[in-house]
């Protein structure tokens, strides 16, 4: 196996035994770096700090992820004209924020005979938000409840 020592310099190709005696007079563990190279590559370095330096970007990398933030207005077939519209002005003020939106109708009983009521409501909701929004999932049948996705128009304020 190829030997690197903790400076970066290479102490060539050596056996197990060799590496491993290496590894007592620094006295540092033998890790591999990598085991698909031919001969494999160890390195001298503290195990335990290698672990920690890892785990420490790992989470600096989980840190800097973008969580994309959904926001739901629930409706039901029922819902009166102001009462939409109100829900409307909710969807158009995610928008405008950068979220994206969730509009969700949900079914009870006998409603479930009429999907057509749900599916003009939402694309009422569609046409109304054309401006703010684009869909980016279609009015769709997920058990009781039709669903559609909004996501913001480039054009908006985008979520930090």
């Amino acid at each position: 196996m190829r030997v690197v020592d903790p400076e970066g310099k290479q102490l060539g190709v050596l056996s197990l035994e060799e590496a491993l005696k290496a590894a007592e007079e620094y006295e540092l563990d033998l890790v591999e770096v990598s085991s698909k190279s031919d001969p494999p590559v160890c390195r001298l370095m503290d195990y335990g700090k290698f672990k920690y330096l890892e785990r420490k970007k790992a989470h600096e990398a989980r840190k800097k992820q973008a969580v994309v933030q959904i926001k739901e207005v629930k409706l039901r077939p029922k819902t009166d004209e102001h009462d939409l519209q109100v829900k409307v002005r909710h969807l158009e003020r995610f928008l405008k924020d950068g979220l994206k939106t969730k509009v969700t109708v949900l079914f009870r009983g006998r409603e479930m005979t009429h999907p057509e009521i749900g599916r003009r409501m939402l694309s009422r909701v569609s046409e109304q938000l054309g401006e703010w929004a684009t869909v980016e999932l279609e009015p769709k049948f997920e058990g009781r409840t039709m669903v559609m996705v909004l996501s913001p128009r480039s054009g908006s304020k985008t979520q930090q």
